[in-house]
């Protein structure tokens, strides 16, 4: 029987609930309040998961912990939220929250609004919204590569996280696809895994190269959509005989490649036979090699995975270029 996945709240949810908290007790008290609540784990690729969300509310703003990065507060009627310590403050233009503010989402941002005119009494009143650590976990995403420094982005559409809907994952492959765009980019850059993306700094600007795991698919409707004409995706030649055989997500989860039938291409295009049993495209490169044509069989792959992607996305001028050393 298989397990339920459990489903989460975004940064955003858990932020409106703890600032909902400390108002009411610092409404009571009248004394600066700071109330934590802690990322509830799901089964998402989410690295915000189990972060410490730190919010204070106070009649000071020197009672505030805040990024030491300049920044306007945003107003909430006689509310200014300001960036905690390890929440980023926007410092590019091309994100959703204007450059000069706290990295924190539209949807938080009218939620903690609606919650301070139902509770708040109209105080005037200064607020943080931080994370434990979030300048450390922020590493671990795009956030400095668009511009969001000293932490991570409060964020949240529909408030959920949906188990292993990788939501978290498309969300930040959205934002930097946006981000390139309203930066003057006209050109999109994709890579498969960190040798690919490394090989791409060498040749492209760092704004439009954008990492996408295995989402092929989403990534390139994703930039059609916000109105990319030309796509470039650089990978190893395993992920790219992947996409040529019809894969719209490269993940091992989605099926393995199919060696009768690349054997078959090979022998067709090609004219090699290949009998031995193979299980690697490594190993398909290594036996090509000792007949000199691997270039030829590189070249066959990059058109059909690029026939491929033109076949979905018809509009666009596409280009694939195999890493060979990934």
């Amino acid at each position: 029987m298989s397990k339920s996945l459990r489903k989460g709240y975004t940064t955003g949810v858990h932020a409106s609930f703890a600032f909902w908290s400390a108002l009411n007790i610092f409404l009571v008290s009248d004394r600066t309040t700071t109330s934590k609540t802690i990322k509830m784990d799901n089964d998402d690729l989410d690295i915000t998961k189990g972060c410490e969300i730190v919010v204070t509310v106070s009649d000071s703003k020197e009672n505030l912990k805040l990024n030491p990065i300049p920044h306007q507060p945003y107003l909430l009627g006689n509310l200014k939220l300001f960036a905690g310590e390890g929440v980023g403050v926007v410092t590019k233009e091309g994100l959703k929250p204007p450059k000069g503010y706290p990295a924190i989402n539209p949807t938080p941002l009218n939620s903690i609004e609606k919650i301070y005119r139902e509770f708040g009494k109209n105080r005037k009143i200064f607020v943080s919204i931080g994370v434990t650590n979030g300048e450390e976990i922020a590493k671990e995403t795009a956030n400095l590569k668009v511009g969001v420094v000293g932490g991570i982005s409060i964020l949240g559409t529909t408030g959920f996280v949906k188990p292993i809907s990788a939501t978290a994952y498309l969300d930040s492959i959205k934002t930097e696809i946006d981000f390139s765009y309203k930066n003057g980019f006209r050109e999109i850059v994709f890579t498969l895994g960190n040798s690919s993306f490394e090989y791409a700094k060498r040749y492209y600007k760092l704004e439009q190269i954008i990492e996408i795991g295995n989402f092929i698919y989403d990534s390139f409707k994703m930039a059609e959509k916000v109105g990319f004409k030309r796509a470039i995706l650089v990978c190893g030649i395993g992920k790219a005989v992947k996409v040529a055989q019809g894969f719209k997500n490269t993940h091992n989860r989605f099926g393995s490649i199919e060696f009768i039938s690349l054997k078959r291409d090979i022998k067709e295009y090609l004219n090699i036979e290949i009998e031995e049993e193979t299980k690697t495209v490594k190993r398909i490169v290594s036996i090509l090699e000792k007949y000199n044509i691997e270039d030829k069989f590189y070249k066959l792959i990059k058109k059909s995975a690029k026939d491929r992607l033109l076949n979905w996305f018809k509009e666009m001028d596409i280009e694939i270029v195999v890493n060979i050393h990934n």
